[in-house]
């Protein structure tokens, strides 16, 4: 007898260890499923587009002299954000390149972490980690042309703005109300065009439905009342100002995206699709706070699209057009990412339509080769009539999924074999399998399948070694790709490039503006490793829509450039040259004596920097590297030896 009760004890004690392992265990797991998904899927983009802008507001906290820069000198987006001096500080600290890799990482960790515990709260501990997966293979995108995404891979105040607005929806659903207000208030300063629909959405989460949606009507009705107002008025200043025709052209060309009429039915796909995903995630998961999640969200993100078409329809009032309402659609899409995967595991046990449904809204999110919005559509009429589908008709859904499942498979492994056969692009054995990789993980549908087969295959261990094993190679892995994930080939801005040019730094005045031939690497040239304002550059001309008096200083310096370059601003015009001809391009022409003379004849362009040598006592760089035999010439030396200037 004491035998036995000793191995009933021994076999407690047992099970117990074996809970508390697998209590600590199988999460460790699968967190480290999620960094490798982010550690493949994701690669840090560096110093490039918007994070170069908000790179420069910083650096200008260090360096006045770059205040003077054109992007900086009139209304820029630094005047709306307390992001700069924290993003100033850290560069004072670890120096401008590891602070923008740091800051990036430390955001995304925050904003996914976030998103978790919104999910945890949502629809439970697993299934938070499978809708995080969701998130990180997902692209996200929102608004037109592809320029945003959430958890974008490179440092904007959007990075640190979308956390904190995610944070304060995780401590809503926590319970802490309050404090969700308060975060998302703070959060305002940082980017009040990303947070504002978070605040809205907390609100329109505090009253019934039926409220929610008469405030959203009233917003757009008083949106349209004022864009009337400004027309009435006619006023060129003030708050309700409006966009005359030569600042609206500068506007379109270099910031079509702005303006709905000129989205493209891909665009529409894109930003329509969360409000059908929305609709299904609330009308499977019924009553509850998924289904007033997904109607708020739907409220404000439609508020911001009917907001935006009045100020592309009605009229150019500035501080409509300013306000980019379009991006409370951000919302939606981050909260249809998040949900995709957990509703479609959910539909997808309905014997009916279950599956062709699940497969449906994962091509809509994942399949490149379909119609996006068409197939989310599809799966929400299916669900809605599933009551009405008979036995013989689910049996012919069921093969339809299938058969969706096999043309997706015959589709991916045509493509991995594309891949695989065709040259890497970066050198080394390991770093071209890594490459290779990295482009199969970048077919969305395929990434999804390896997040469904790792959950299912963490989630169905039942013994430690197993387990353990799973862990310690997703780990490696992991250890392995971040490496690769987080290197930035651009050099402009490290100690060893500023060191190097430091011949150069001496001869340029602090204040004095560089233009750097080709015009692609102008900007961040003269900023990052000259410490000097750049002259121009297309990144320069994204302030145009806050300032009128930016927008006639680009225009104006861009008929400067003409002679080198045609306007690199004008985005609008040249992709669609670019639709119509692929080979046209906006290379610079080769430095002449006589195009030198002719751009230096602008008393604001004091420095350039060229590869050919045209004379004028050209200073040129001898270090070896890229730059080898680079030549820098000062304006006012070839004003004085070139008097037609």
């Amino acid at each position: 007898m004491v035998n036995g009760r000793s191995r009933m004890l021994n076999t407690a004690d047992s099970s117990a260890g074996d809970r508390k392992f697998f209590s600590i265990a199988m999460p460790t797991a699968l967190t480290l499923m999620l960094i490798a998904l982010w550690t493949i899927s994701r690669r840090y983009a560096g110093l490039h587009g918007d994070a170069e802008l908000y790179a420069l507001q910083a650096l200008a906290r260090i360096h006045p002299n770059l205040a003077t820069d054109l992007y900086l000198q009139n209304v820029s987006q630094d005047r709306f954000t307390i992001f700069s001096p924290l993003y100033a500080w850290c560069i004072g600290w670890f120096g401008l390149h590891p602070a923008a890799a740091v800051l990036t990482v430390c955001f995304a960790a925050w904003f996914f972490t976030a998103s978790w515990f919104l999910a945890r709260e949502l629809l439970g501990r697993d299934s938070a980690y499978l809708a995080v997966g969701g998130l990180i293979i997902l692209d996200g995108s929102y608004g037109a042309s592809n320029v945003f995404h959430y958890a974008e891979n490179w440092l904007t105040a959007r990075s640190l703005g979308e956390a904190l607005a995610v944070t304060a929806l995780a401590c809503h659903f926590r319970g802490a109300r309050g404090l969700a207000i308060v975060i998302a208030i703070v959060a305002c300063f940082v980017h009040p065009l990303m947070v504002l629909p978070c605040l809205m959405l907390l609100i329109c989460l505090r009253f019934p439905v039926r409220r929610s949606a008469i405030a959203a009507l009233i917003l757009v009705v008083g949106a349209l009342l004022v864009a009337f107002g400004a027309l009435a008025l006619h006023s060129s200043q003030g708050p309700l100002a409006v966009i005359d025709g030569t600042w609206l052209e500068v506007v379109c060309e270099r910031s079509q995206f702005l303006l709905l009429k000129y989205w493209r039915v891909l665009d529409w796909e894109v930003n329509l699709r969360p409000f059908v995903c929305l609709a299904l995630a609330a009308i499977v998961n019924g009553q509850g706070p998924i289904r007033d999640l997904c109607v708020a969200a739907a409220i404000v993100a439609a508020a911001g699209i009917a907001v935006s078409f009045i100020s592309s329809a009605v009229g150019p009032i500035a501080i409509l057009l300013q306000g980019q309402a379009w991006r409370w659609d951000w919302i939606g899409c981050f909260l249809g990412a998040l949900l995709l995967a957990p509703t479609a595991l959910k539909v997808s046990s309905d014997e009916k339509c279950g599956p062709l449904c699940a497969v449906l809204l994962v091509f809509g999110w994942t399949f490149s080769a379909v119609d996006s919005l068409a197939c989310v559509s599809l799966a929400l009429i299916l669900w809605l009539v599933r009551g009405h589908i008979t036995d013989r008709i689910a049996k012919l859904l069921r093969w339809a999924a299938a058969l969706l499942g096999v043309i997706a498979f015959v589709w991916v492994a045509a493509n991995i074999g594309t891949i695989l056969s065709s040259p890497a692009g970066e050198s080394g054995l390991e770093i071209a399998a890594i490459s290779r990789l990295r482009n199969i993980m970048g077919l969305s549908v395929s990434a999804a399948a390896v997040l469904w087969l790792l959950f299912s295959w963490i989630r169905a261990q039942r013994s430690r070694t197993p387990l353990l094993l799973t862990s310690l190679a997703l780990a490696v892995f992991s250890a392995l790709i971040l490496p690769g994930s987080m290197s930035d080939i651009m050099r402009d801005g490290t100690p060893a490039m500023i060191h190097e040019f430091a011949d150069w730094r001496g001869a340029i005045p602090p204040s004095a503006s560089v233009y750097v031939v080709p015009a692609s690497n102008s900007a961040r040239f003269a900023w990052f490793t000259l410490n000097r304002p750049s002259y121009l550059s297309v990144d320069q001309s994204a302030g145009v829509i806050f300032s009128r008096a930016t927008a006639d200083e680009v225009v104006r310096r861009s008929q400067v450039l003409l002679p080198m370059v045609e306007p690199t601003w004008r985005l609008r015009s040249h992709g669609m040259k670019m639709r119509s001809d692929p080979k046209i391009g906006s290379t610079p022409k080769p430095m002449t004596k006589e195009r030198l003379v002719s751009i230096c004849s602008d008393p604001l362009m004091d420095f350039v920097v060229a590869k050919e040598n045209v004379g004028f006592d050209a200073r040129p760089h001898t270090h070896v590297g890229d730059w080898y035999l680079w030549n820098l010439y000062d304006c006012r030396h070839v004003r004085s030896l070139a008097p037609s200037a």
